[in-house]
């Protein structure tokens, strides 16, 4: 294919600038590296406890921390060989020390980043992109609370097709998400091995069968009717990583290309947009950062312009952007006109 140019004449000399096609800013491998972030986080999940590596036995009293035993030291006090300043610091080298550098380590993380964790290690987003994804098959909407079906095309042009039978794949994951949660649950606070043991001989204590069974129905309703309202109003982890997120201007944020806004009303037929479709937290990323409070930087939209825009020599016209160019994006879109 030839290359395309500008000419710029520049007195004596004239020289022609080529413009090169693009390249796709959203490696091809992107979301299959973030499916195994999630697997790998939610194995973690759910194996932590088996391996004692981060659990609370409510038998023992006390706390398990990478195979060994975490205790605050207060044993000693109660027993009397030691006295309350040596308790109180035991407390808080123990407790508080490696709680709060582990928040602030966290806080950091998404002050620069986002909430990162949740678009790529949070295992209950794990489990709402997963049923998205069955009842956009069955409805052709990520929740039955959306009141316009999604786009009937994918990003890459090829029909999305609807089929009521996925119903038949929707509530056996929800339910089964759900009791899998609810076992895994338990066993960050009752000895694993019990817990399974009990549960695979069907000898389930009175409490252990309440707490599954109830935990179980709760969460069925949850992943099936509040996915996203779980995520975008009452997950406390989610509000302070976007609290942190927002402080900082120079954050990574979803970046649009403004000036280039008109290739975005040939994206899909009827002048629909691939990014909101794929969005998994129904925002729109070609918003300002406030309107996008809520975004797990899990990078489906960057992908998706990629993937409309694949035949644009100026290539996609979203991207991550962060630092300086954080900045620009955002006063790309000021409301105020400047003078």
């Amino acid at each position: 294919m030839a290359e395309a140019g500008v000419v710029c004449d520049t007195g004596a000399t004239r020289r022609i600038i080529p413009i090169a096609r693009a390249e796709n800013v959203a490696p091809r491998g992107l979301q299959r590296r973030r499916r195994l972030f999630q697997a790998g986080f939610f194995l973690l999940f759910v194996l932590a406890p088996v391996f004692d590596l981060f659990r609370y036995d409510l038998h023992a009293d006390h706390a398990w921390l990478l195979g060994m035993e975490w205790r605050l030291g207060l044993d000693d006090f109660l027993a009397g060989r030691i006295g309350a300043g040596e308790a109180a610091a035991n407390i808080g080298l123990r407790l508080f020390l490696p709680l709060l550098g582990g928040a602030a380590l966290f806080l950091w993380a998404a002050w620069k980043w986002g909430r990162l964790y949740c678009g790529w290690l949070c295992p209950h987003f794990s489990v709402v992109e997963t049923i998205n994804r069955l009842l956009v098959r069955a409805i052709g909407k990520p929740s039955v609370w959306e009141k316009k079906s999604l786009p009937p095309w994918k990003p890459d042009g090829t029909p999305a097709r609807v089929d009521a039978r996925w119903w038949f794949g929707v509530v056996p994951a929800a339910v089964g998400f759900a009791f899998l949660w609810a076992v895994v649950l338990l066993t960050y606070l009752l000895p694993p091995a019990e817990v399974y043991g009990n549960l695979f001989a069907g000898e389930l204590t009175r409490n252990q069968a309440v707490f599954i069974g109830a935990a179980t129905v709760v969460l069925s309703l949850e992943f099936l009717f509040a996915r996203h309202l779980f995520c975008r109003y009452v997950c406390a982890v989610g509000l302070f990583q976007s609290l942190s997120w927002m402080s900082n201007r120079d954050a990574m944020v979803v970046g649009f290309a403004r000036q280039r806004g008109r290739d975005c009303t040939d994206c899909l037929p009827d002048r629909q947009a691939a990014c909101d479709a794929v969005c998994p937290m129904r925002l729109t990323p070609r918003n300002i950062k406030r309107h996008m409070f809520t975004c797990t930087q899990c990078a489906q939209c960057i992908d998706a312009c990629a993937e409309t825009q694949r035949d644009n020599p100026q290539g996609p016209l979203l991207r991550w952007a962060s630092d300086e160019a954080a900045r620009q994006n955002e006063a790309g879109f000021s409301a105020i006109r400047r003078q």
